[in-house]
Parts: structure tokens; sequence; C-alpha cells
């Protein structure tokens, strides 16, 4: 399985982006990861942004989108649907952060999955940091090493 993380603008915070960096290097052990960060554009508008995220999914990915009104899920349910995607033989599951203007309903309809990292308001670049942090999580999680203890 691959996972993909796609957003939009690049992680100006050097100290954010060396956590990107460092999350990235070890999800590497357990899973193959890429980033695509798509240019931000703020003079685009929503539907268009959407529309070249849209265009950046590979066919028959799982799409799961960052979404402040999507369904909470605590890090053993996320390692738990990991695995499950694992055992499914799922080839790639795409996860979407969207820009500061969110996501068109076109390509929120097309998601698999609507995910809340938290209630609280989040900068982009921190919801970045946390979605790798957690997803390095359930890999620990699922192959019973000491990181979530």
């Amino acid at each position: 399985m691959r996972l993909r993380v796609i957003w939009v603008g690049k992680t100006k915070d050097a100290r954010l982006r060396a956590l990107c960096e460092d999350y990235l290097t070890r999800l590497s052990h357990f899973v193959r990861c890429e980033i695509t960060e798509l240019r931000d554009s703020k003079a685009e508008g929503i539907e268009r942004e959407s529309k070249r995220i849209s265009d950046a999914l590979h066919e028959g990915t799982v799409i799961v989108l960052l979404d402040p009104a999507g369904r909470q899920w605590t890090s053993a349910e996320l390692a738990k649907q990991v695995q499950r995607w694992n055992n499914q033989g799922t080839r790639e599951v795409s996860f979407v952060i969207g820009g500061p203007q969110g996501l068109g309903p076109a390509l929120v309809a097309a998601a698999d999955k609507r995910w809340s990292l938290s209630q609280l308001t989040l900068t982009h670049e921190m919801a970045r940091v946390l979605l790798l942090e957690q997803l390095y999580r359930a890999y620990t999680i699922i192959n019973n090493l000491p990181y979530q203890k």
C-alpha cells in the first residue's frame, strides 16, 4: 500500500517542515509515503483549487479528506482503519488537506472518508505535522512498537 498526502501551499515554517520530514522518514520504515504539494494560488477560488486537487488524485485511490466537519478518529481507530485498508489490498490512500478556503462540493462528494483531526482550529501547517504524526503512530500501534505508549 502507498500513502499520499496532498496539500496546497508550501510548509513555510522551517521547524514544522523539519517535523514533516522527520515523520516521513519514520513512516518510510513501514509504508511508501509521498507528499504532493500543490502550488498555492489565492486568487483562483475554491472550485479551481479543488479541481487541481482532484486532478492530482490517482485513479482508484481511497480519498480521505481532512475536514473539520468530518468524523474524529482515535489513534487506535486510525490504526484499525489503516490495517483494514492493508488487509483489503488497497493500493493507495490519499489524504487531502485543502487550502484555507476549504474544498469544493464535488471533491467533498467524491471523498471516501472525511476525517477531522480536532475540534480545535489548526493552521494548515500544523495539520500537516499532526496528520503525519498520527499516521506514524498508527503504524507503531499496528506493529506493537512502544511509541504509542
